[in-house]
């Protein structure tokens, strides 16, 4: 740490710890602020690296910090080069090492982090899921300016939660660099989760390709890197995986040609490209997590992919799902789990006390599109391996993924998954489109047995969307495509149930519909078939509880975070037991419903995880308000 304590930089405290009024920049300087990153990309840094390049680091040496510890904690970023998987890689690293070091605070004190940017461009830090004064959440344009080659800025807030988060960068592309690390918040009270030893893991994707070019490439040519597409030469292949006749698969090939879509279409991007992580480290630095028999280990996952969706298994142990998003929920045991770009989860397992003085599991984490995994080693010590499960086949997408079923079709599937209620008629498990209230007497809204699914309306939402399915329906109980077929237990929302009633719960009294839309032949994403350069901010009334209809009217699985608030997520529950998340999965044709308590004053992010498709357009400003119909972009308190 010496040599950065003692070289000379500009310092500025860019605000005061207080909060202060909304930052507001037009569309020129947002692309300046964001999009410095490009210009800079092959640039080297400006101060000393932590390695000579003689002698280049190993990526996941990973620290811990304590940010609510006395004098608070600093963090360094700067371009460097690191060791990923044996390959020297340009990264973004955070004190020496991506991923940056695991922060820790405690509920009830202040957070006091500076962060030093080595840089010769801007960057930030967004702390995911945490709740904050809005001018510290780290989003240039939207709530600061970013911080300014060779400055420091100082953030400070109260920490008024516990659990398992995240921070990352939330300037540009340089998340998929490396800028990202786990936040861990103990509680101020006992903790209801009993555990003998805790291990981080950060889940994450790497491209030896400037980021920049990544997006150029998917913007230019349709699934460029998906070398999973049905062709001539897998025909055979897929007949004896389907059992299917040569004529059924044509004809199943035939009809998605004609939509001009594609069933293989899971992941924009693949292994083809990527080196999936844990730690830093590939599957062949095999990380170890160390455990003693008969101790009960808690995981902590934070998915800080820019575009993969993992799904998680330990083969030989059960996991016990605790947390969701930092949230304590009602355990629940599964045999395998899907996390989501930008999601969090805890899970508790019990190393069997029987064990010889070599046993070992492995921790696997497949990708969505099995083009590729990231594993580690559950062990008594280091160089111990456990044998590695070999890909699964790679997933296809249905018609049900497209919203295409029948009515008939839909019904049956309802009954399948637990969603059908007998004695309600089928006009009323069909939602009516409701549209924003702006004014006029509020009546509460339902919160239980809410409609199964929705008719796409008449309104078109132009180029920017090509698919709207005819049907969304809710698939709480769908584990994902890919999984449930296996005879493991798969983890899904429905099962997530608050351990207590969360603060702030009543039924809301003002919703709308959210259409998530997108065209990958020109490779634009967004709301309502809008980009955030020709959208408008969507306003919440300080107070009120909200509802937001999300409708994805795309073929991809879409993990969605709200800024500095809760979204109360409709899983079949009720208010006692509904859980809470900061990033919810919304998947191909569903309609998910999340409930919302307007708190927090301010301007705030709303967007799609996948990065690429934030970058794309799939991003609006929310700004809570004390009055709907006109007035400042923000309340003050």
């Amino acid at each position: 740490m010496k040599n950065y304590c003692n070289q000379t930089l500009r310092v500025r405290q860019a605000f005061s710890p207080k909060p202060t009024l909304a930052y507001t920049m037009n569309r020129r300087d947002f692309l300046a602020a964001t999009g410095s990153a490009v210009i800079a990309f092959s640039l080297w840094p400006l101060g000393p690296t932590w390695g000579a390049d003689s002698d280049i680091a190993p990526a996941g040496n990973i620290g811990e910090l304590n940010a609510t510890g006395a004098g608070g904690i600093d963090l360094y970023i700067e371009r460097r080069n690191l060791l990923i998987g044996g390959r020297p890689g340009r990264a973004i690293a955070i004190n020496g090492s991506i991923p940056g070091p695991v922060i820790r605070m405690t509920e009830g004190k202040e957070a006091l982090i500076r962060v030093h940017n080595l840089m010769p461009e801007s960057t930030s830090i967004h702390w995911h899921g945490i709740l904050l004064p809005f001018t510290m959440d780290g989003v240039p344009g939207i709530s600061f300016p970013g911080i300014p080659p060779g400055e420091i800025f100082t953030y400070r807030f109260p920490v008024r939660q516990n659990g398992t988060y995240w921070y990352h960068s939330h300037t540009g592309l340089q998340e998929q660099l490396g800028h990202y690390g786990q936040l861990v918040v103990a509680p101020a009270a006992p903790d209801p989760v009993a555990y003998d030893v805790a291990h981080s893991i950060v889940l994450s994707d790497w491209t030896f390709e400037d980021p920049h070019r990544v997006l150029w490439k998917l913007k230019t040519m349709e699934g460029y890197y998906n070398f999973q597409r049905p062709t001539m030469a897998n025909i055979q292949d897929q007949m004896q995986a389907t059992g299917m006749t040569l004529k059924e698969v044509i004809d199943k090939r035939l009809a998605w040609d004609r939509m001009r879509m594609d069933p293989t279409d899971i992941a924009d991007i693949t292994g083809a490209t990527y080196s999936y992580l844990i730690n830093g480290k590939t599957a062949a630095g095999n990380p170890v997590f160390t455990a003693r028999p008969g101790q009960r280990l808690r995981l902590r996952f934070a998915n800080a992919s820019t575009m993969t969706f993992y799904d998680i298994r330990i083969p030989g142990l059960p996991m016990t799902v605790v947390q969701a998003d930092g949230q304590n929920i009602q355990p629940v045991e599964t045999d395998e789990l899907r996390i989501a770009v930008a999601e969090t989860y805890d899970v508790v397992v019990t190393i069997p006390d029987t064990l010889s003085s070599d046993w070992a599991y492995t921790l696997f984490a497949e990708t969505m599109d099995r083009s590729g995994y990231a594993r580690a080693t559950i062990a008594p010590r280091p160089g111990i391996d456990a044998a590695v499960p070999g890909l699964r086949r790679r997933p296809m997408l249905t018609m049900a993924d497209m919203g295409m079923m029948m009515d008939e079709d839909m019904d049956k599937d309802m009954k399948h998954h637990g969603h059908m209620d007998k004695n309600k008629k089928k006009d009323d498990m069909v939602m009516q489109h409701p549209m924003p209230d702006h004014g006029g007497e509020r009546r509460e809204l339902p919160t239980q047995n809410l409609p199964d699914r929705i008719r796409h309306g008449s309104a078109e939402h132009g180029p920017a969307s090509i698919t709207m399915a005819r049907m969304a329906y809710r698939r709480l109980n769908y584990p994902g495509a890919g999984l449930g077929n296996d005879g493991w237990r798969v983890l899904t929302y429905s099962q997530l149930r608050a351990l207590e009633r969360p603060y702030g719960r009543r039924a809301p009294t003002r919703e709308f519909d959210l259409h998530l839309t997108g065209n990958m032949h020109k490779y634009i994403w967004g709301f309502d078939g809008k980009k955030w350069s020709e959208s408008k901010m969507i306003r919440f009334q300080y107070g009120e509880r909200l509802r937001i209809n999300m409708i994805n009217d795309t073929m991809m699985s879409h993990p969605i975070h709200l800024h500095g608030m809760w979204m109360d997520l409709y899983a079949g529950g009720n208010l006692d037991d509904n859980p809470r998340k900061h990033t919810v999965i919304v998947q191909p044709a569903e309609l998910l419903t999340v409930d919302i308590f307007a708190d927090a004053p301010g301007q705030w992010a709303f967007h799609c995880h996948l990065l690429y498709h934030m970058e794309a357009g799939m991003f609006r400003t929310v700004a809570v308000v004390h009055d709907l119909k006109g007035g400042p972009t923000h309340a003050k308190v």
